[in-house]
């Protein structure tokens, strides 16, 4: 199995903190970064390519995303005012839009399987999840005034409603954390078709760690693939049982 991990350092993965783990999978990796360095020194079944994927040509995509069997999106804006406010504003759907062409363009004789790491303030459509009344007007204002907000919402748009469920080349799942942590290793957690609690009043907390591993699991395991094939799912971080 070949994967392409997009976006292996930056913010969301903490330093390529969701990218060890398909290491640990069967098959071969390839990390598209700006920052090398971060990818680790284990590179015996990474290739490693140092490019700005806004400045990848379309042919260039194709070309190396010829043979993959998956690509994880783990990209995101940085948390800084510059990362935040500054070009580029669609960083997220323009790389979503564009390596799914590329996909496509392969013609490919399986379905290629596509993963994005989004961001449980993202309301699935598709399922009609409610919000109350100051939770839209809340996003509402997030959507105007914070730019990865938009962006993160029009990726995940994009492949519900541009590649949708029956595309012959395309499969895809939208990965939705709640608050974002740094953990060192894999911990308990659960994983929910729809929020389980408001991501704007009472955010839960997913760690970095455990997206990589449920990214790696839907890519590698078949029947978590079978379960959350063309969803949303939300994840969580379990809280450790305390004593009484």
């Amino acid at each position: 199995m070949k994967i392409l991990v997009l976006g292996a350092t930056g913010d969301r993965t903490a330093a390529c903190g969701a990218t060890p783990q398909p290491r640990t999978r069967r098959g071969r990796h390839c990390a598209l970064t700006r920052q090398v360095a971060c990818v680790g020194e284990d590179q015996t079944r990474i290739s490693v390519i140092s490019a700005n994927l806004l400045d990848l040509s379309d042919a260039e995509m194709t070309k190396i995303v010829a043979g993959c069997d998956a690509v994880a999106s783990c990209l995101g804006h940085n948390l800084t005012i510059k990362g935040i406010f500054g070009p580029p504003h669609r960083l997220v759907t323009d790389a979503t839009r564009r390596f799914c062409q590329a996909i496509q363009a392969n013609n490919p004789t399986h379905p290629v399987k596509f993963v994005l790491m989004n961001t449980t303030g993202n309301r699935n459509r598709d399922l009609n999840e409610p919000a109350s009344p100051a939770e839209k007007i809340v996003l509402g204002l997030l959507r105007r005034l914070l730019p990865p907000q938009a962006d993160n919402e029009a990726a995940a748009d994009y492949l519900r409603t541009q590649i949708g469920q029956d595309d012959p080349v395309i499969e895809w799942v939208a990965v939705r954390p709640d608050s974002l942590i740094d953990e060192d290793e894999v911990t308990e957690y659960t994983v929910h078709a729809s929020p389980t609690t408001s991501p704007i009043f009472k955010p839960g907390k997913t760690s970095r760690i455990n997206v990589g591993h449920f990214m790696a699991d839907l890519i590698t395991e078949d029947a978590v693939w079978s379960q959350w094939k063309g969803q949303m799912p939300v994840l969580y971080d379990q809280e450790p049982q305390r004593s009484a």
